[in-house]
């Protein structure tokens, strides 16, 4: 199985019939949640974030794909670490719509996700994540 896992809080509100259109074949949760819980499940394979350093680093320490799509602040240089440095993630670009900038269609949305989640580059990243996890994780250990 494969799960993306889209967590965007109060900053988007789902669409009437959207969750008819998706039902038995995916999940809307629209209270809080604790994304490590997400995370952690075996079958989360990516996670459209928004970069922000914890979620950036849960991610990495539970092997789950990032596609970067980074809103205010550092979440910019945040993507870029993940998608640059670390190699385990994929920047959204926000050029899929030259209408709107900023803005993007679905379609290029769409080719990003599969390229991660079925691609050769997502396959090739999925085998670093391990590695990286563990530098990750080694990171967060107590040295008392």
């Amino acid at each position: 199985c494969s799960i993306l896992y889209v967590a965007f809080c109060s900053q988007v509100e789902v669409s009437e019939g959207f969750e008819e259109q998706i039902e038995g074949r995916s999940t809307v949760v629209k209270q809080w949640v604790d994304k490590r819980q997400i995370l952690k499940h075996q079958c989360v394979e990516g996670f459209l974030s928004h970069c922000g350093w914890n979620s950036a680093l849960e991610s990495i320490c539970y092997r789950v794909l990032i596609l970067a799509w980074p809103m205010i602040a550092e979440q910019a240089l945040n993507a870029r670490t993940v998608v640059e440095e670390f190699k385990v993630g994929r920047r959204v670009e926000s050029t899929c719509n030259e209408m709107k900038p900023g803005f993007l269609k679905w379609e290029g949305l769409l080719k990003m996700v599969k390229e991660l989640m079925e691609g050769v580059m997502g396959k090739q990243m999925r085998k670093r994540v391990k590695d990286v996890a563990e530098l990750a994780k080694m990171t967060m250990v107590d040295s008392s």
